[in-house]
């Protein structure tokens, strides 16, 4: 089953347009026939901040609408793992987890593949360099919110690897929920 995770706020299900792209692109990938319009089936239920989970494959779809209570992302932790895929947003997540046990004492881990730095278990990063945010040009997946930052040009995509860890002023975490996030205490290699 594939999977969008949606901030929904106000009664309102926001920047469906990225998703929507998404969830095509990742349906003609798997050379699915189907097509969901997610406009006509989010429809949040008050004004509640939402964690809305659209999980879908070919033949069905599900919609949930949680609660949502941000988590804390304050330290990130270095992980290496040449093997790991992510390509498409699956609701199973069982080799991100594996991962994310490896966190120590941090919030989350940084995850670095081949040699290069790619996303956190839940997350995309970018890395302030010369006052210029740049986000890893090979993510595992590619993020909502990733693609209208660099759409709207406050991103850059570059071959990050952790040696530019150390020439970064500042590291920050983006997600659908969490929007941008600078993290506060940075990485832990």
């Amino acid at each position: 089953m594939l999977l969008e995770t949606i901030r929904c706020d106000l009664g309102e299900a926001l920047h469906l347009s990225y998703h929507q792209q998404r969830l095509d692109r990742s349906l003609k990938q798997l050379r699915c026939p189907t097509c969901y319009d997610l406009n006509a089936l989010i429809s949040p239920p008050d004004d509640t901040l939402y964690r809305c989970r659209f999980v879908y494959d070919s033949i069905q779809y599900s919609v949930e609408f949680i609660p949502y209570a941000p988590r804390s992302v304050t330290s990130l932790k270095l992980v290496y793992d040449d093997t790991i895929e992510y390509p498409l947003k699956y609701s199973d997540r069982e080799n991100l987890n594996t991962l994310y046990e490896l966190r120590g004492v941090c919030d989350d881990v940084l995850i670095v593949k081949n040699g290069l730095l790619r996303d956190t278990t839940i997350a995309n990063i970018a890395l302030q360099i010369d006052d210029r945010w740049y986000t890893p040009q090979s993510p595992l997946l590619e993020g909502t919110t990733r693609a209208r930052l660099l759409d709207e040009g406050f991103l850059r995509t570059a071959p990050l690897t952790p040696l530019d860890i150390a020439k970064a002023s500042s590291v920050a975490i983006m997600n659908a929920m969490v929007g941008f996030l600078e993290v506060e205490n940075g990485i832990i290699s």
